[in-house]
């Protein structure tokens, strides 16, 4: 053998380990297994918390909660032309006492088990309850108890009665339980005691009962999830052999990273791709979902928007169809809080639309107008779970605003960081003195769609009444739907509740969100659910 070809031989055997250590590690894929994996580009900068109770606000809990992790409560996302509702998860059934309607029964799932081999049973539930909000548990995590605390307020006390029943006392009736245990994932004990006990460990190494196994975190860079093929539903059983996100928060990136192929999927295209990305043979998925797109306004003291004229002046200030024009299509205009359609929207009297005339002349009655204009200060982010495109839109509504005389200066941070803002509440020191703040709402149950908002007791840091927003009328509707089991004479509750929403012009509302996706040719069987969160279990690559 000649010294070339001895030279030529050792540099393909140190190529061909080059390869195999890439091909094992996940930063290639060989093309006959490449048809099994989809990769996804998030809006989000970060892979979302992996512990159960996701981080970064709607996605993340699409991404590492219900694909990881199950609720006592899931959601049916298998239809793209009805509305979801909630459907069984670890619990088969959940009923209220009718002779006491705090007390909830949840028969639970047998024969369930953890990633790690471990048993689901209604301890497991009662020591992931404890991991949110008992801050003297073992298992007691700060983080996920930021995430988890505040979906559950109705939780008063619960008890494993036996392996496949749990008892939850609420501190008051409340019928929207169901709604806020829907959100709470279930995360395995055994793994967290065998990783010693740390939570930093298990996010390298979760333990769910969902359908996908992680098997992969590397945080700002990628996660990947394999099949749990032995997951309770069958139906639910992933086609894929793989599913990687990857942290994309800027929306060019996502479209450069689409056409290139590093991802097959994104989030939330920006307006101006979507013709190019279409005529280049990707497919882009649109279905209006339970969502809107505000500015929560500060009711604290000194806020502008303490002056309903001022809030009615803003909400006629907005030129929506020029916005929808701007977002190429992709939003339906606002004209409440709730999507036009919407079985709880009722009649408001006020209607939010473009007639900056009348505007003008409410901000004048105020006291205010272009020679004595409103300066405040916005907080958004440039991008986050269901924000849309927030910095054009921002901007759009920033100008509509300077031309009936209220000056708005924005305060961009990262999403995440936002998320945190909006809890600490309008009157914290890090709101940094902002009066108003750009939030996309997961608007499909009544306590995440309406109470979580504005209910007195729930003012930040309690809850995520952010604008530290009271009004007894409200509360009293609040207090009447919780009571109201019945879901024809709720929805009539709901109706109302709407109605004092628009009327009252809580919010500046602007958009409702039809949730783009786009997506290379060869990502087939997904169902665009009316939902925030989505099921990849279906999914399937093309060869």
């Amino acid at each position: 053998m000649t010294d070339s070809v001895k030279r030529r031989t050792k540099l393909f055997r140190f190529e061909s380990r080059l390869l195999a250590i890439a091909l094992l590690s996940g930063l290639m894929t060989p093309p006959a297994l490449a048809q099994g994996v989809l990769k996804i580009g998030m809006t989000a900068s970060d892979i979302p918390l992996t512990t159960g109770q996701a981080d970064n606000g709607g996605e993340g809990m699409r991404f590492t909660g219900y694909t990881v992790y199950d609720g006592l409560i899931n959601w049916d996302l298998f239809s793209a032309t009805k509305p979801s509702v909630l459907a069984p998860g670890l619990a088969t059934s959940w009923t209220v006492d009718s002779s006491d309607k705090t007390k909830w029964t949840f028969k639970l799932r047998d024969g369930v088990t953890f990633h790690d081999g471990s048993p689901f049973t209604a301890e497991s539930v009662v020591w992931n309850l404890d991991k949110l909000l008992k801050n003297d548990a073992p298992q007691f995590d700060p983080r996920q108890s930021a995430q988890g605390r505040s979906r559950i307020p109705a939780v008063a006390s619960y008890r494993a009665v036996d392996p496949t029943t749990l008892e939850v006392i609420t501190k008051n009736p409340d019928a929207t339980l169901p709604y806020q245990i829907a959100w709470i994932m279930i995360s395995s004990p055994a793994q967290w005691e065998k990783l010693g006990k740390n939570w930093d460990a298990f996010a390298k190494t979760p333990s769910g009962t969902g359908p996908w196994k992680m098997t992969l975190f590397a945080p700002r860079e990628r996660a990947e999830m394999v099949p749990n093929r032995e997951y309770w539903d069958k139906a639910r059983v992933p086609k894929l052999d793989k599913l990687v996100l990857v942290p994309l928060p800027e929306a060019n990136a996502r479209v450069a990273a689409l056409r290139s192929g590093q991802v097959d999927w994104i989030e939330a295209p920006p307006p101006d791709a979507v013709a190019s990305l279409k005529s280049a043979g990707f497919g882009i998925v649109t279905n209006a979902y339970p969502h809107n797109w505000t500015w929560h306004l500060s009711r604290a003291e000194g806020s502008p928007w303490n002056d309903i004229r001022v809030r009615k002046a803003a909400n006629l200030a907005v030129d929506r169809d020029g916005m929808k024009e701007l977002l190429n299509g992709l939003m339906i205009p606002a004209q409440g809080f709730m999507p036009p359609g919407s079985a709880w929207f009722g009649k408001p009297t006020f209607k939010p639309g473009y007639d900056p005339e009348a505007a003008k002349k409410l901000l004048a009655e105020a006291g205010y107008g272009p020679n004595k204009p409103i300066v405040t200060k916005v907080l958004i982010a440039p991008s986050g779970s269901g924000q849309m495109q927030p910095l054009p839109m921002n901007e759009f509504i920033q100008q509509n605003l300077a031309d009936i005389g209220i000056k708005v200066e924005f305060e961009v941070v990262e999403w995440n960081t936002l998320i945190n803002l909006w809890r600490g509440g309008a009157k914290a020191e890090m709101s940094r003195k902002a009066t108003g703040m750009n939030f996309s709402y997961f608007i499909q149950d009544p306590f995440t769609g309406f109470i979580r908002h504005l209910q007195c007791n729930l003012a930040a840091p309690n809850g995520t009444n952010w604008g530290h927003y009271c009004d007894p009328e409200m509360d009293k509707l609040f207090d009447e739907v919780r009571n109201t089991f019945d879901p024809a004479e709720q929805t009539k509750v709901l109706e109302k509740i709407h109605e004092k929403y628009v009327n009252d012009a809580l919010f500046l509302m602007v958009a409702h969100d039809t949730n783009p996706r786009a997506m290379s040719p060869k990502v087939k069987g997904f169902v665009q659910a009316q939902n925030w969160f989505q099921d990849f279990s279906p999914i399937s690559m093309a060869k």
